[in-house]
């Protein structure tokens, strides 16, 4: 078997041995707590037959091929998706690489190809809205049709909500540009983070005594909503708590592109994180974007901001930790 760093992945339907399996497919982007609900009742289902749990995930999203630019973007990494699903418990996890080809199977040669000639599928758990197949014409009933006549069984698990809302990735994208990480953080059962490389900036919070590290966002990453946020940067093992501002610096003139800068909290000494990838979340959302009058107003509003982070900080430092979903 042709493995990644893990013995748990496969990138290639050609490399998966030929063994019976519980299975669940999806994009599972975030991996959030609906997409742990499937992973959850295929392992378990798996346990009860004594056979391997699989995870099927597609790489790219498939409307960056049939319809490019298209595609939403992530709200995770294809390492970071495949990690979180690995943590969920399963056996085994298929990267199917989504091409024309992939896509042109009817649902009925999909369930042939891959559920059943590799796979060995002896039941497969998706959500009630899942589709497959050319042109997603394959449904859950179809599939429910297609597994008795192959001799598997299909189980199809209804969506999650939380708080009224549907539990989706679309969802936690509109909440997260809506700049409500509360509601994501419930969603995703984890801060929303974002990682990239520390680069040079023009240097503006250094000149006014509150340096930030800018950060190097990679394309393709579902990013807040302009405004200003709590939560913690991470290098390593070394973490501080931070106040994160996304936008485009209105008090300064910049332009549209907008920047992520973190100000980290409580560093002692010199710190040079230049070229380092910094892991920052987003946990409270503080306020908007603001333009301010000049620099003084600004940086008052910003000493603000930094006594509201360390209070909302270490409120929800001392909450409990919700149970794993």
């Amino acid at each position: 078997m042709t493995t990644d760093d893990t013995a748990s992945v496969v990138r290639s339907l050609d490399d998966v041995e030929p063994d019976p399996s519980v299975v669940t497919i999806g994009n599972f982007d975030g991996v959030h707590r609906g997409h742990r609900t499937l992973l959850h009742r295929t392992v378990d289902a798996a346990l009860d037959r004594g056979v391997r749990s699989v995870a099927i995930t597609f790489d790219p999203h498939p409307a960056a091929v049939l319809r490019p630019g298209s595609e939403p973007p992530g709200l995770c990494s294809l390492d970071q998706r495949i990690e979180r699903l690995i943590e969920a418990g399963v056996d085994l996890v298929v990267v199917l690489p989504f091409t024309q080809e992939l896509s042109q199977l009817t649902p009925e040669h999909f369930v042939e190809r891959v559920l059943v000639e590799r796979l060995r599928a002896s039941r497969v758990v998706v959500g009630t809205n899942f589709r497959f197949g050319h042109k997603a014409k394959g449904d859950v009933v179809a599939l429910l049709t297609t597994g008795e006549y192959h001799g598997f069984d299909v189980e199809a698990v209804a969506l999650r909500d939380l708080d009224g809302e549907p539990l989706s990735s679309s969802a936690i994208r509109s909440a997260l540009y809506d700049g409500e990480v509360r509601w994501v953080t419930g969603a995703l059962g984890r801060p929303y983070s974002l990682a990239g490389e520390v680069v040079a900036g023009d240097g503006r919070g250094q000149t006014i005594g509150i340096p930030t590290a800018n950060i190097e966002v990679s394309p393709g990453r579902a990013v807040p909503g302009n405004g200003v946020y709590a939560g913690h940067a991470t290098v390593g093992d070394r973490r501080w708590r931070c106040v994160t501002n996304i936008g485009v610096r209105p008090t300064f003139g910049a332009d549209d592109t907008p920047t992520v800068e973190a100000h980290l909290l409580d560093v002692e000494g010199p710190l040079d994180l230049y070229g380092t990838v910094l892991d920052v979340t987003f946990e409270h959302r503080l306020r908007g974007e603001q333009r301010f009058n000049g620099v003084d107003e600004l940086v008052a509003q910003i000493r603000a901001d930094v006594d509201a982070a360390r209070l909302q900080l270490v409120a929800s430092d001392e909450e409990p930790a919700e149970p794993p979903a």
